[in-house]
């Protein structure tokens, strides 16, 4: 199940919204939250809910896994961060942002968070364990 629409556009729900959603979701398999200024500011929420409702979820926000998710894969934001700082720093030296090229994530992290899994009875393969760029044990 995925969690785009059931908070439409606004970044105006609560924490009770989220709750009733993913209690919505108890039972029919595992979460994937789609990248959203609500997912990302609130992934401890998340976790912290999907965990206890024992939900296998994925988000692409590595920050869902180390707040206790049990995975996220998303583009490494910090990366991406400074791509953005280098566009500020060539615009404000007087680039035309226009003849600038779109840039988009090259480097994609994979975060699992072991204990998470035993928490939920999730067995995770050794094979992603290995691809994993991080995991909490």
């Amino acid at each position: 199940m995925c969690f785009a629409s059931r908070f439409g556009r606004s970044n105006t729900g609560g924490a009770a919204d989220v709750e009733s959603a993913l209690q919505a979701a108890v039972g029919s398999g595992p979460v994937a939250f789609l990248s959203s200024p609500i997912v990302s500011g609130r992934s401890a929420r998340l976790a912290d809910i999907t965990t206890a409702h024992r939900v296998a979820a994925i988000s692409p926000f590595r920050s869902f896994a180390e707040n206790g998710g049990l995975m996220s894969y998303g583009p490494n934001l910090r990366e991406f961060r400074r791509y953005s700082a280098d566009y500020v720093d060539r615009i404000l030296k007087g680039a035309k942002p226009a003849d600038l090229p779109i840039q988009q994530p090259t480097t994609f992290e994979l975060v699992l968070n072991l204990r998470t899994a035993r928490a939920i009875g999730v067995l995770i393969p050794e094979r992603m364990l290995l691809a994993a760029d991080r995991v909490i044990s």
